[in-house]
């Protein structure tokens, strides 16, 4: 009589079954090698075909003239393979825009590839709206005080060196006008009414000033009503020029008047008429009589500055 066992499971699950060790060991040997495989014959078609590097996971770009564009650096742990598409990939747009100059050889970039450095645009030159560094002056004044015995400045002209009017206003004078002066200065009430007020015009004036040589006609008024003093070395008077007085045969020491030196040398009268002097007319005779003795009067102060 033989013994009999049965086992009896009172578990509700059901019974799994185990594949043999063996088995499951060589089916996984099998996954392992199919990548791996994959991988090695993607990676040799890839270097064969578009330089790519199986170590970097990095596809180089076509050849250059003869070597090798850079490509920016990737990741070294990076290990996913590329797709297709990177097979066929095309130049960077840098490397168009050297391809197309090697081709046509013209080595001006296409509008459409971009570059770090912006087109330089041609700047006006600020000098041309600026006047030259001579300039002429000359005032106008009003008379302020009792009987108008103090000279105000009224109106102020200063023209370039080739006559052209760079400042012309009428002022206001800050303390209230007692005589006009007309008969000298041409200033009226009603040049007045809408004048520039002094200390407004007065920075106008004095930053054309600045760095200029400036020239007048006993200059030390106009700079007397402007309260300013000018460098003298930057600073020509026409009515202390002994070369002026030499050729409209005055005595040498002689502190003639603009209207007989522009007469005498230039044949030609200014301040004529009842409407009074006009500062432009005059500062404009005063850029001509300087002009006239220029290079020798030039040469003279060059002379005395060395000698002092």
């Amino acid at each position: 009589m033989s013994n009999i066992l049965i086992n009896v499971s009172l578990s509700d699950e059901p019974a799994q079954k185990r594949p043999p060790a063996a088995n499951w060991k060589n089916k996984n040997k099998r996954y392992r090698k199919k990548p791996r495989e994959f991988e090695h014959r993607a990676s040799s078609s890839l270097e064969g075909r578009n330089n790519y590097n199986h170590r970097t996971g990095q596809v180089l770009p076509p050849r250059q003239n003869g070597a090798n564009h850079s490509a920016p650096p990737t990741s070294s742990n990076n290990t996913t393979l590329p797709s297709n598409s990177l097979c066929s990939a095309s130049p960077s747009t840098s490397a168009q825009c050297q391809e197309k100059q090697n081709d046509s050889g013209n080595t001006k970039a296409s509008p459409s590839c971009s570059s770090s450095q912006k087109p330089t645009t041609t700047q006006s030159s600020s000098s041309a709206a600026m006047p030259t560094k001579f300039l002429a002056i000359d005032c106008e004044m009003v008379g302020t005080g009792p009987k108008g015995s103090n000279s105000q400045l009224a109106r102020c002209s200063l023209v370039s060196y080739d006559g052209d009017v760079v400042y012309d206003k009428f002022i206001n004078p800050p303390v209230p006008i007692t005589d006009y002066r007309t008969r000298w200065s041409g200033i009226r009430h009603r040049d007045l009414v809408n004048a520039t007020p002094y200390i407004e015009a007065r920075k106008e004036i004095l930053r054309l000033l600045m760095g200029k040589v400036v020239i007048g006609h006993a200059i030390h008024n106009d700079f007397k009503v402007l309260g300013y003093a000018h460098p003298g070395v930057l600073t020509r008077d026409t009515s202390r020029i002994p070369l002026l007085n030499q050729r409209a045969g005055f005595a040498p020491n002689e502190v003639a008047s603009l209207k007989r030196l522009t007469k005498a040398i230039f044949n030609r009268d200014i301040q004529t008429g009842r409407k009074g002097h006009s500062s432009v007319e005059d500062a404009r005779a005063t850029m001509q009589l300087y002009r006239e003795v220029e290079e020798q009067w030039e040469r003279t102060l060059a002379s005395k500055a060395q000698n002092t």
